[in-house]
């Protein structure tokens, strides 16, 4: 933690929501809570809200730490906070836990109100279009009709791209990075591969293993430790483990002998021990499912035809699981709209890791944009 640049002790809030929300998979939330956190100061106008929205196994804890835990930093801690890229000096920064997570907004952990047990396997699917639509509703507790910008990396610029559908009066400025307009069939395969690790688990009890006081944690291991291959990128595994030995040595057996079979299997143990299996098993469908243009005849200019933003799009060149190819066909089809795009396709070698990392120019580059943007409500 940067001491004398961050956010310092921050709270995790609630917030209630007592009309249902109808699903696109057709479940209904009868009534559901998101937590959110906050930072920095909401001006008069209400116009320099900016929206974080996570990724995969992300969460509302964006930046700062909180006075009972100084060691639970903030997942973006390097992009928000004093004086960062994100300026809590200058914006009031939303980070808010989705639907279907597990870290204390509504999901399949939670309580079903008509049952009285929990969710488990009975929690609806949610998409990104459900998630828009949730925090859209949490804008407006908030007294917040437009944001200046909504930011998410990975699964999180997916929902900046939907609000900038969906919404398109609500928002002024989305910026995108390391995403996709739609997954690749690669992709869906990496995930479905995950998915079977934890429905395969004897302890999974078909999503209710809450009854049976077990967690599938096998499968989540196995799961996580997939995901970790695909988020970094070959070079980043040669620089940090190449063929090193535990021993020194061969030992011929299952242990672990090589580095990054110690490093995959610390990520899983430690990833069981906190994230919920049915959480998992969502989040990754809901990756799935976005893919806007498959509602406009597979034309994803037409699916941004409402659009009205501004744009940042920002790749990352050794980003194998979502691709700068991808981010390119994103800036295509803003531009086939007229919209106003600003592209940057950042030299890393860190993999999708990348938009997590601290960065110089990446960083710089956000920094830049988020000026510009506060301009807008300073002039």
């Amino acid at each position: 933690m940067e001491a004398t640049h961050s956010i310092g002790i921050v709270n995790a809030q609630r917030a209630q929501f007592n009309s249902p929300l109808a699903c696109k998979s057709g479940g209904i939330l009868p009534e559901y809570e998101l937590v959110y956190e906050t930072y920095g100061s909401l001006n008069r106008d209400k116009s320099n809200a900016v929206l974080v929205c996570h990724a995969l196994s992300g969460h509302h804890h964006v930046a700062g730490y909180y006075a009972d835990a100084p060691k639970n930093i903030g997942w973006w801690d390097n992009m928000v906070g004093p004086g960062k890229p994100l300026d809590t000096d200058r914006f009031f920064v939303i980070g808010l836990n989705n639907l279907g997570g597990c870290h204390g907004s509504t999901g399949p952990i939670s309580i079903n109100p008509e049952t009285g047990k929990p969710y488990g396997a009975g929690f609806p699917f949610v998409t990104v279009e459900d998630w828009v639509e949730s925090q859209a509703r949490l804008a407006d507790k908030l007294g917040i009709t437009q944001f200046a910008a909504i930011i998410g990396g990975s699964l999180g610029g997916m929902q900046a791209l939907q609000w900038s559908m969906t919404y398109p009066g609500r928002v002024r400025h989305v910026l995108a990075i390391a995403s996709a307009p739609r997954l690749t069939a690669q992709n869906i395969a990496f995930n479905d591969v995950a998915r079977n690790a934890i429905l395969t688990d004897p302890d999974f009890h078909g999503g209710n293993y809450y009854a049976h006081g077990v967690v599938p944690a096998r499968g989540l291991r196995l799961a996580r430790m997939l995901g970790h291959i695909t988020y970094l990128s070959n070079d980043v595994m040669a620089d940090k483990f190449g063929r090193m030995l535990r021993s020194g040595k061969y030992i011929y057996s299952y242990d672990i002998e090589f580095e990054i079979e110690s490093y995959l299997r610390y990520q899983g143990d430690k990833f069981a021990t906190y994230f919920d299996a049915n959480s998992y098993l969502l989040m990754t469908k809901a990756l799935d499912y976005f893919d806007p243009a498959r509602e406009f005849d597979d034309d994803l200019n037409k699916a941004f035809a409402a659009a009205r933003a501004n744009f940042l799009i920002v790749s990352f060149s050794t980003d194998w699981r979502f691709a700068p190819e991808r981010s390119r066909d994103i800036v295509k089809a803003l531009l086939h709209n007229q919209l106003k795009v600003s592209y940057a396709e950042i030299t890393s070698t860190h993999g999708h890791d990348s938009f997590l990392m601290r960065h110089a120019h990446y960083h710089d580059l956000i920094r830049t944009y988020f000026n510009n943007i506060a301009s807008e409500f300073t002039a």
